[in-house]
């Protein structure tokens, strides 16, 4: 049974994912995030999360949420909970992949999209910076000059948002997506009409009994993996430490043999002392 409060998390990628599906949600977040004005946005359409394997054993992406805008840029929206050192590399494969996946025998590379990756992410991954926003372009590295705009990354780190509000959109989008009860949710969508969309939507799968097993049944798989890992990596921990503590009786041992014969004992005689 739910509580009359219960609300889903836009953190769980289930829930921001049936939030995507909103036409409306996806402009507004959108023009937070890439900093544009809403007006500039005439569509937005949802693709297929499934990119193809170019070669038969290639691996096989699935993106959270990927669309088109004005039929002129492609976009990746992921959101990630759970720390992964590697998600540069992961990040930039997909963003990769989906330019890779436009050229067909039709086409031609003046007449690539644009390609948008957004990273949402529940951990500090960006060590050199508390700002929780931050974007990526190909520059040249010493005079900063753009190489080129095909390719954009843009990184939202959720914990680093400060308590000072920045009076930007993407403040007030951060803050619902961190919000964890209805009051916090409301306080963002008093003061944005996009927001506003997005928690009736969230209301409304909230209270929608199927999509309650389905966020459920994402959230325990989620707590299940994120358990699995940290029980692999603390026995990948106590492994470590037992051989760190075999290695220094062996080294140890080896230590007390030398000088035992550096003492002028033979070996028949160190046999019989250590046995």
């Amino acid at each position: 049974m739910y509580s009359e409060d219960f609300i889903m998390s836009p953190k769980v990628d289930f829930a921001f994912k049936e939030l995507m599906r909103d036409e409306m949600v996806r402009k507004g977040f959108l023009s937070a995030v890439l900093n544009i004005k809403d007006t500039d946005i005439q569509s937005t359409v949802l693709m297929n999360t499934n990119l193809p394997r170019v070669h038969e054993d290639d691996k096989q992406s699935i993106l959270d949420v990927r669309l088109t805008m004005n039929d002129t840029t492609e976009i990746d929206i992921e959101i990630q909970i759970a720390y992964m050192s590697s998600w540069a590399d992961r990040s930039t494969f997909y963003l990769s992949k989906m330019l890779v996946e436009q050229v067909g025998v039709n086409k031609s590379y003046s007449n690539l999209k644009k390609c948008v990756g957004i990273s949402i992410l529940d951990f500090n991954y960006i060590k050199k910076t508390q700002r929780f926003h931050t974007v990526y372009h190909i520059t040249e590295d010493t005079e900063h000059i753009r190489y080129t705009d095909i390719l954009e990354m843009h990184i939202v780190e959720l914990p680093k948002l400060p308590a000072a509000d920045d009076q930007t959109d993407l403040y007030d989008w951060v803050k619902f997506i961190r919000a964890k009860n209805r009051s916090e949710f409301q306080m963002p969508a008093k003061e944005n009409v996009y927001i506003k969309r997005a928690y009736d939507v969230l209301e409304e799968i909230s209270a929608d009994e199927q999509k309650r097993i389905e966020y459920n049944t994402r959230q325990k798989w989620l707590y299940d993996y994120n358990t699995m890992m940290e029980e692999n990596l603390q026995r990948g921990i106590n492994i470590g430490e037992e051989r760190g503590i075999a290695i220094g009786e062996k080294k140890k041992e080896e230590e007390m043999l030398q000088r035992m014969k550096n003492l002028g004992y033979t070996e028949e005689q160190i046999r019989q002392i250590v046995g």
